[in-house]
């Protein structure tokens, strides 16, 4: 009987060694740096670097976009007061649609010398 126990006892080590070199083999592939999962992690990380550089370089376009509409935005916002200005100063044209007329209508006002009148 002490014989079996033996023999069973020896074929347990023996199987538990097997079985732990089986989880070592595995273990190795498993961390391998080119084939395992240690490469993807690797390939991993190199792609959240590359995102984060592209995320960066868009922030700053976005910024550079930002300030360059807000630029344009007060230009427009200008030039729009300025046509307000002009078109409220139409209302003062004779409501026939002529020029007004000049004191002597007979000379041509590229010619007028302001002195004249003086």
């Amino acid at each position: 009987m002490e014989f079996i126990a033996d023999i069973l006892l020896a074929a347990g080590a023996l199987g538990a060694g097997f079985y732990c070199f089986v989880l070592s083999r595995r273990l190795s592939r498993f961390t391998d740096l080119e084939k395992g999962v240690g490469g993807a992690v690797a390939v991993l990380s190199a792609q959240v670097d590359d995102l984060t550089r592209t995320l960066e370089a868009a922030r700053k376009s976005a910024n550079t976009s930002t300030e360059s509409l807000e630029d344009l935005t007060g230009r427009a916002e200008d030039v729009a007061h300025r046509l307000e200005l002009m078109i409220a100063s139409m209302h003062d044209l004779p409501a026939g649609g002529s020029a007004p007329r000049l004191e002597d209508p007979g000379e041509p006002v590229f010619f007028r010398n302001a002195r004249k009148g003086a």
